[in-house]
């Protein structure tokens, strides 16, 4: 019965989405007010019923209802009640019901939201929401129903694919997706005002509510983004944390899209420029978010990350793709003849700095949109089979985001419409030098290029500091754009120092011997079998030590899956700002020895904490209400009777 309920609420879900979607846009189109109305309860009771689904769907995981085809392929009786919820996304039909219920979350929050934006606005934007949400709960429905019976109920299920039985599975899709979906809301305010008459694209209010909604979003994916890495880190052994995987870079596409939307989206908010740029972005974001929702589901792509599914479900999302992308492009054609800019700017200003940055962010997305496609193309058409892997992405993608970079530093300090480059030259002459020193001291090379960079985003993320703590012009947004950049400097420092300094190397050993590496020493203490909830394995007992002192104890596993018939390898690491030292276990290499991969990652830490300070300076940003300096300037007044 509980499944049933969950039919029937993505069925009534669906009724609402296309009601919501056609009422409202006819009500703002025709000025009927009760007409528009209907928008916010309708998306109220859209989220009210999807999560009911998603409740019922979780039920029946943790009530091992094997009657259900996607819980007897997703979970076990054996499986552990947490990973039978992390199994509620753990495959292709559930995680399309994750997606679903993510974005009537962002439609929840947009219709209770007490943003300054008229009826008619909202109306739109809910109604655009709306059809998103009709197309993916129909594709649900005919395709990819959860609630699929299985007659007669098997005895028990398959299990969770041992990879995502891990803690970080629990928190890496929900957040990524929430990512993926809030770039509906910038498309659809985008819709939105080109739907307006007439289109109100350089209405500085629209760029301010867009902007925040899209710096939720961009702050969500990368945590996402995040996250994943670190899972790729750990648990698959293999020590890196970035593989230019296909799906990997479906999620890194949006990014840099909304990285560029959100500093287009700014000038548009300060100045009324980039209205019909930043209507674009809009699109061409959640465009590429979609592309990575079929990557990830289509089965075009084999990936630790994808789904592995029907192929012809593919061609359910791509229809969807091009509905809506291609709808979103049309409009924009059709109405573009009206959207001209008066507002003008010096070719030294910050609006063309931004701008620049905005054209090469967008050409490393096209650089990686190439990287990704282009093997699957060739291999869609019969023609060739070619694997483009990390060599491409790091030679095309470096030059191309290095001078982005560099104007990043600039852009802050540039004055609006017009800036007078010999007095920015002059600002910017001592973060020039020390960039310029630090790259000596690693000659011709990429790790100097790299430090380099960093260097430069601290500097002029310092000089940015001064300047406004100065003029008593500190805002929230502010703030959070220090964060963000400094994030970027702290990640360069540590993609470059773990690039440059990789110490790696794979040793036989048997009980009690050891092995120098880096000036660790690693003695194999002993082997012995545990047994897990649903798993065995065979865990090494490990001893570092440096000049004759142990320092750490690392217990890496080689975990069996008898469900599954399949074997998963969990590294040990010991944490260290400065260094991890990573060990895990290879094959067993006769006589009572193990084969193990040992490697000391320099800096590699950086990389996640420079994530986190992007995602807490697009936090502040996207909740900024009132300046920071301001505020407590006045306070001080009030305080002291001045």
């Amino acid at each position: 019965m509980i499944p049933e309920l969950g039919h029937f609420a993505l069925i009534t879900a669906f009724v609402l989405a296309v009601a919501a979607g056609i009422l409202p846009m006819l009500g703002a189109q025709w000025k009927i007010q009760r007409w528009m109305r209907v928008a916010v309860p309708s998306a109220i009771a859209q989220c009210g019923f999807v999560m009911m689904s998603v409740a019922c769907l979780a039920w029946s995981f943790v009530s091992n209802d094997f009657s259900l085809i996607y819980v007897a392929q997703n979970s076990h009786s054996a499986l552990p009640a947490v990973y039978r919820l992390t199994a509620v996304w753990g495959g292709h039909e559930g995680s399309l019901l994750l997606w679903a219920a993510l974005l009537t979350l962002w439609m929840l929050a947009v219709s209770l939201s007490g943003q300054s934006i008229t009826l008619a606005m909202k109306a739109r934007v809910l109604a655009v929401m709306s059809w998103i949400d009709a197309g993916f709960l129909l594709f649900m429905l005919l395709t990819s129903d959860p609630f699929d019976r299985l007659l007669p109920p098997a005895m028990d299920g398959r299990g969770l694919n041992p990879l995502l039985q891990d803690p970080g599975m629990v928190a890496h899709p929900p957040i990524l997706y929430m990512g993926y979906v809030g770039f509906s809301v910038a498309f659809a305010f985008a819709i939105a005002a080109l739907l307006s008459d007439p289109p109100e694209l350089s209405n500085a209010n629209w760029a301010r509510t867009a902007r925040a909604w899209t710096l939720a979003a961009w702050t969500f994916l990368t945590l996402g983004i995040m996250l994943g890495s670190g899972w790729a880190y750990y648990e698959l052994g293999w020590g890196g944390w970035w593989f230019w995987d296909p799906v990997e870079n479906a999620s890194f596409m949006p990014w840099l899209a909304g990285t560029a939307l959100i500093h287009s989206l700014t000038a548009t908010a300060k100045r009324g420029a980039f209205g019909a740029w930043s209507a674009l972005l809009a699109i061409c974001t959640f465009s590429l978010s979609l592309l990575g929702t079929f990557l990830v589901r289509s089965g075009v792509v084999t990936s630790v990350h994808g789904f592995a599914s029907d192929p012809a479900r593919g061609v359910f999302i791509l229809a969807l793709l091009a509905l809506f992308a291609g709808g979103a492009l049309a409009l924009f054609a059709w109405r573009a003849p009206r959207l001209a800019s008066n507002v003008g700017f010096d070719a030294c200003s910050r609006e063309s700095l931004l701008l620049s940055n905005n054209l090469l962010l967008l050409v490393a997305a096209a650089s990686v949109m190439l990287g990704t496609l282009y093997p699957m193309a060739l291999d869609a058409l019969g023609l060739d089979k070619i694997s483009v892997g990390a060599p491409y992405f790091d030679s095309v993608f470096v030059p191309i985001m290095t001078p982005a970079i560099f104007l990043m530093g600039i852009a802050p300090l540039a004055r609006w419409k017009s800036a007078r480059l010999p007095e920015l030259a002059m600002r910017l002459r001592w973060a020039a030098l020390v960039s310029i020193a630090t790259a000596f001291i690693w000659p011709m090379s990429l790790v100097g290029l790299g430090m380099a960079l960093a260097v430069w985003t601290f500097a002029t993320v310092a000089l940015s500091l001064v300047d406004r703590l100065r003029s008593k012009r500190v805002t929230r947004t502010i703030v959070g754009m220090w964060l963000a950049h400094a994030g970027v400097g702290v990640f360069i420092v540590g993609v470059t120092l773990v690039k440059g300094y990789p110490v790696e190397q794979d040793a036989r050993l048997a009980r009690g011997e050891s092995v120098e590496v880096g000036g660790y020493r690693f003695r194999l203490d002993g082997v012995r079998e545990i047994t897990g909830p649903n798993y065995r394995a065979m865990r090494a007992i490990i001893d570092v030590s440096r000049s004759g002192k142990s320092i750490a104890t690392l217990l890496p596993e080689k975990r069996s899956f008898d469900v599954s018939d399949t074997q998963t390898t969990e590294a040990a690491i010991d944490h260290g700002i400065l260094r991890d030292l990573y060990v895990a276990m290879d094959q067993p290499a006769g006589d009572d020895a193990w084969t193990l991969r040992i490697q000391i990652k320099p800096f590699v830490r950086w990389i996640w904490a420079g994530c986190v300070l992007m995602a807490a300076g697009g936090l502040l940003a996207a909740t900024s209400r009132k300046r920071v300096v301001a505020a407590a300037t006045a306070r001080v007044q009030i305080g002291t009777g001045r």
